[in-house]
């Protein structure tokens, strides 16, 4: 019992570890698009964009689930909260309350999905 306990949180550190880099790729890829188009710097801002954007795409197939449809449903909980955190960090607006309230439902959320004894 104490290893199916271990395995299991084991699979969860890792999946939780990958969608924070998942996230962090993904904004900033994204970010350099909105810098390049929005703040009217140099195209060359899209080369590390790419592969940010390459790199996210990679580590969500390293989530261990049999379904590429819920890795990325309950990615998106966890992308919620890496903008939050950039909104913060990055653009120095401090979440409210109700940020964090959303942020919670959708992490809540994120672990019915992943979490969830499946049958099938």
């Amino acid at each position: 019992m104490l290893q199916i306990i271990q395995e299991s949180a084991q699979k969860v550190t890792k999946t939780a570890l990958v969608y924070v880099a998942a996230g962090l790729a993904e904004i900033g890829g994204c970010y350099s698009f909105w810098i390049w188009i929005r703040a009217g710097r140099s195209i060359w801002w899209l080369a590390p964009g790419f592969a940010l954007l390459a790199l996210f795409a990679w580590l969500l197939t390293q989530v261990d689930t049999s379904a590429a449809g819920r890795a990325y449903a309950a990615y998106g909980g966890v992308y919620i909260c890496a903008c939050l955190g950039w909104l913060w960090v990055v653009e120095g607006i401090r979440p409210d309350r109700w940020d964090v309230i959303g942020a919670g439902v959708c992490i809540a959320g994120a672990a019915i999905i992943l979490l969830s004894h499946r049958t099938a």
